[in-house]
C-alpha cells in the first residue's frame, strides 16, 4: 500500500534498485527554465524504462539512427546538467536493451539523448502528469521489436494495453478444462505489489514494499511447484512496473484458478500493526480503512505511470458484472488465509475487508489481496525483513490455499 505524500520523503519514494540520479532544484531554478531534475533507469527482462523528471513538462522528439541502432531523444528548452550528463553511468551491464547512453547540448536550446541499442527495440514515449511525490514526467520504455514467447503472455498484454487493445483482446473466461486439482493442476497467478517507478509504502527504516513482497511471492512460488498438483505464476518476477489491468489479464491468460496480490501495509500511525486479507465489492467498501485501501492501491498506476493509450483503458469498466459467486469465493478463499495468517502474526482484523480493488476484478478467478503486516510499524517492518517471517507469510498463504481447496473437493485431506 502506498503512504499518504506527507508521510513519504522525496529521497525514500525515489531510492530505488534502478538507478537513479537527482537534483535539487530552487523555487528561484523552477521561474527560470525547465530542468531536469532527476533521472531513473529500470532495466528488466521485460521492457526498459527511462524516466526524466522536470518541473516543467518537457517538450521532445524521438526519432531512431541505424549502424549502430540507436534511439535519439532531444529535449527542447533545457540545458546541459549534472543529472543529464550522469545519464550513462546509470545505464547497467546487464540491461538487455540499452549498451549505453551519452547526453550533450545539441544546440543552445536542446539536450539530445542518444541510447545505443543492444537489440532491435519499439520505443514507447509519453508524459505523466504529477503525483504524490513526482513532479512532470517524461518516460520512454523499451520493447523488445521481435519476441515471440508463448509460455509467458506478459510482453503481448502490455503491447495491447499500451494500444488500448486489452479489453478487446482478453475476452472473459470460460469454462476450465476438467476439475482443478483432480484432472489438472490448480493454478495460481501469484501477484507481489508496486514495482519499478513505483516502490508502494516505505517503513522508517527505509524497507521498500516492492521489495518484500517479491520475496514472499517467490517464496511461495517455490512452496507451490512442490506441490504435486499445483502450478504457480506470477504477475512480475523483477523490478518491473505492470499496470494494475495487465496484471489480471495475465491472471486470466494463463487461467489461474486464484489470484493472490501480496502487499505490505501502511498507515501514518506507526502504531498500527497486523495482518489483513481483502476481497473484491461492488457495492461499496464494507469499512473506512478498506476504502482508503482501494484508493490508494488504485492510484498505483498513476504512480508507476501509465501512458495515455492505458488511460483510455482505464476509463472503461471491463468487469462490471462481476459474479456474485466469484465475490462469495473469494471471500471463503480469504477467510482460510486469513486464519493462518492469524497463527504466526497478530490480526488486523479477523475477518475479511471488502472494497473496490481493481486489481481483484477478474470476473471469475476467486481474488484476494493480501496485507502482510504494517510496512509502516517499526516492529512489523523489521520482521517483514527476515527470511523467517517471508517464510512463515509464505507457508500461511499457501496453508490457505490449500484449506480452500480441501473444502471444495479438489484435495484430498492428508493425514
Amino acid at each position: 500500500m502506498s503512504d499518504t505524500p506527507s508521510a513519504i520523503s522525496r529521497r525514500q519514494l525515489l531510492q530505488g534498485a534502478g538507478a537513479m540520479l537527482l537534483l535539487s532544484v530552487s523555487k528561484a531554478g523552477f521561474a527560470a527554465s525547465s530542468q531536469v531534475i532527476a533521472v531513473r533507469v529500470w532495466p528488466s527482462s521485460t521492457y526498459t524504462r527511462v524516466t526524466l523528471e522536470s518541473n516543467r513538462q518537457l517538450r521532445y522528439r524521438q526519432f531512431a539512427l541505424s549502424n549502430p541502432e540507436r534511439v535519439v531523444v532531444d529535449l527542447e528548452g533545457v540545458h546541459l546538467n549534472a543529472v543529464l550528463k550522469g545519464l550513462d553511468n546509470l545505464i547497467r551491464s546487464d540491461d538487455p536493451f540499452i549498451k549505453s547512453a551519452r547526453v550533450g547540448q545539441f544546440d543552445p536550446k536542446t539536450v539530445r539523448l542518444v541510447f545505443e541499442l543492444k537489440q532491435n527495440v519499439t520505443p514507447h514515449l509519453f508524459a505523466l502528469a504529477p503525483v504524490a511525490e513526482f513532479k512532470e514526467r517524461t518516460v520512454m520504455d523499451l520493447y523488445p521489436a521481435n519476441t515471440n514467447n508463448d509460455q509467458d503472455p506478459l510482453l503481448a498484454l502490455l503491447e495491447d494495453y499500451n494500444n488500448g487493445q486489452l479489453e478487446k483482446k482478453v475476452p472473459a473466461e470460460g469454462p476450465k478444462p476438467g476439475r482443478a486439482g483432480r484432472d489438472r493442476p490448480i493454478v495460481i497467478m501469484l501477484d507481489p505489489g508496486h514495482g519499478g517507478e513505483d516502490p508502494g509504502a516505505i517503513g522508517k527504516h527505509h524497507t521498500r514494499e516492492k521489495d518484500v513482497v517479491l520475496q514472499i511471492a517467490r517464496r511461495l512460488r517455490t512452496l507451490i511447484e512442490r506441490q504435486p498438483n499445483m502450478k504457480a505464476y506470477m504477475t512480475r518476477n523483477e523490478d518491473v512496473f505492470i499496470p494494475l489491468k495487465v496484471r489480471v489479464a495475465k491472471a486470466q491468460k494463463q487461467r489461474a484458478d486464484l489470484f493472490v496480490s501480496i502487499h505490505a501495509d501502511a498507515f501514518t500511525d506507526r502504531s498500527a500493526r497486523g495482518s489483513s486479507v481483502f476481497a473484491l465489492s461492488t457495492k461499496g467498501a464494507t469499512s473506512t480503512a478498506a476504502k482508503y485501501l482501494a484508493r490508494t492501491q488504485n492510484a498505483a498506476d498513476l504512480i508507476g505511470g501509465v501512458s495515455k493509450s492505458g488511460d483510455r483503458y482505464l476509463d472503461h469498466t471491463m468487469f462490471d458484472m462481476v459474479q456474485s459467486l466469484t465475490i462469495n469465493d473469494s471471500l471463503k478463499f480469504g477467510k482460510e488465509v486469513l486464519g493462518h495468517l492469524g497463527r504466526i502474526n497478530k490480526l488486523h482484523k479477523n475477518r475479511v475487508d471488502q472494497a473496490g480493488f481493481a486489481v481483484l476484478k477478474a470476473p471469475d478467478i476467486p481474488s484476494i489481496l493480501v496485507e502482510t503486516a504494517f510496512i509502516s510499524n517499526v516492529a512489523e517492518e523489521r520482521r517483514l525483513r527476515t527470511a523467517v517471517f517471508q517464510q512463515q507469510v509464505a507457508e500461511s498463504i499457501l496453508a490457505g490455499i490449500k484449506a480452500y481447496f480441501y473444502e471444495h473437493g479438489a484435495l484430498a485431506r492428508r493425514g
